[in-house]
């Protein structure tokens, strides 16, 4: 039967490798490259090298060429390498086949986010969603990984144990999935029940990308103590804490983090934590400015806010790490007022496109707070009246 322990053992060496498909330039490979070798790095994995390749249309048997393979296959057994991460989802024979040429074991993008988020969840809710998630990414790929335990020939009494042992593991996989599917309706109750006794306070929740330090800025506005660090998907399970702003409350929600190509097993298996984003009444997107793709981070969050129905909500957009993005582009021999002049324009640049919506931080000087603060205030009080006119809030 299958198994489903931890695909990557602390400081093991990896391969990784990219496609460059049409539309695709090689510096936006790389950089999903990069941030592959941060999730490998997040998982206890070192990338050492780097493999992309030009092709329409990925090879259905091993997704790279032939020639690259075995290219990949040399520095495999001359380095000691111990695990190849492709960026792309692989099918199960796919993985069956790189598997048996390059010796070593392989998986793709969305088995290494699975690894991680399965070795990060803390909560019953976040357990049964990534081992739910787990065995839908499993089960399309049962087939090809049990390839090579079938028996050759065909006909009458040629049936081998393979094809016999899949079958079985196959429903096997469908009864767990039925299992988890209702222990996760169960855990969804109880958390809407919860939901519900907050009474009729707004609610505020944080977005973005993952690691652009939201928890880190809800250990700040709420002044409460919440796990962050500087690792990808460092939070899973949602937080959430009373706030009070100048006596007027409300309930601040941090969640989980997207990413460029989630698994959408993942973000079904999730649904039920991202909940939490659907019945907000306003939006903190925060955004990691200093990082080099920010905007291409904006849209990703953009389109997972979409497909949630939850775009159209009241949003701000908090642009965080600023004292990370001084040092990125400032030389200490730039002057002054040239570094005033491009703060300005980029400040200008994005109070257009959010019209006004914004607010520059740094969540980690504790710098613009005050700002941050007075403008989340303003759309929740704002929201309070609207949505109550008659009651007085004490404020």
């Amino acid at each position: 039967m299958i198994e489903k322990q931890q695909k990557i053992q602390s400081e093991e060496k990896a391969v990784l490798v990219g496609l460059i498909q049409k539309e695709q330039t090689d510096t936006q490979v790389q950089e999903y490259l990069d941030e592959l070798s941060f999730l490998a790095e997040t998982a206890g994995a070192i990338a050492v090298k780097r493999y992309t390749q030009k092709m329409e249309r990925p090879d259905s048997k091993t997704f790279v060429g032939k020639g690259k393979l075995e290219e990949i296959k040399q520095y495999v057994l001359s380095k000691g390498i111990d695990i190849a991460i492709f960026d792309d989802e692989l099918t199960g024979s796919q993985i069956s086949n790189i598997e048996k040429e390059l010796g070593i074991p392989t998986i793709d993008r969305s088995d290494l986010i699975l690894d991680i988020f399965a070795r990060r969840a803390r909560t019953a809710q976040a357990r049964v969603q990534v081992e739910l998630a787990q065995y839908q990414y499993l089960l399309p790929r049962l087939k090809g990984m049990w390839k090579h335990l079938e028996r050759q020939g065909g006909g009458i009494g040629t049936r081998g144990p393979g094809e016999t042992e899949i079958e079985t593991d196959r429903r096997i996989v469908k009864d767990k999935i039925s299992l988890l599917r209702k222990r996760l309706l169960e855990i969804d109750r109880q958390s809407f029940t919860q939901r519900k006794e907050r009474g009729e306070f707004i609610r505020v929740s944080l977005v973005g990308y993952t690691n652009v330090g939201k928890s880190t800025l809800m250990t700040v506005l709420s002044k409460s103590d919440v796990f962050a660090e500087n690792k990808l998907f460092a939070t899973l399970d949602t937080t959430t804490r009373k706030v009070v702003f100048e006596n007027t409350p409300f309930l601040l929600s941090d969640t989980v983090g997207f990413i460029r190509k989630l698994p959408h097993h993942l973000i079904e298996s999730f649904k039920s934590t991202l909940d939490e984003v659907r019945e907000a009444d306003i939006l903190l997107h925060v955004v990691d400015i200093s990082h080099p793709q920010h905007e291409d981070q904006i849209g990703t969050v953009n389109k997972t806010l979409q497909e949630l129905k939850a775009f159209e909500k009241p949003t701000l957009t908090i642009f965080n790490k600023m004292d990370q993005y001084e040092k990125n582009n400032f030389d200490p021999w730039l002057e002054e007022e040239v570094k005033v002049e491009i703060l300005r324009e980029l400040k200008e640049k994005w109070e257009n496109i959010t019209e006004g919506n914004c607010v520059f931080v740094s969540a980690t000087e504790k710098r613009n707070l005050d700002a941050l603060r007075e403008k989340i205030l303003h759309k929740v009080r704002e929201l309070y009246e609207i949505r109550y006119p008659y009651r007085t809030l004490h404020y």
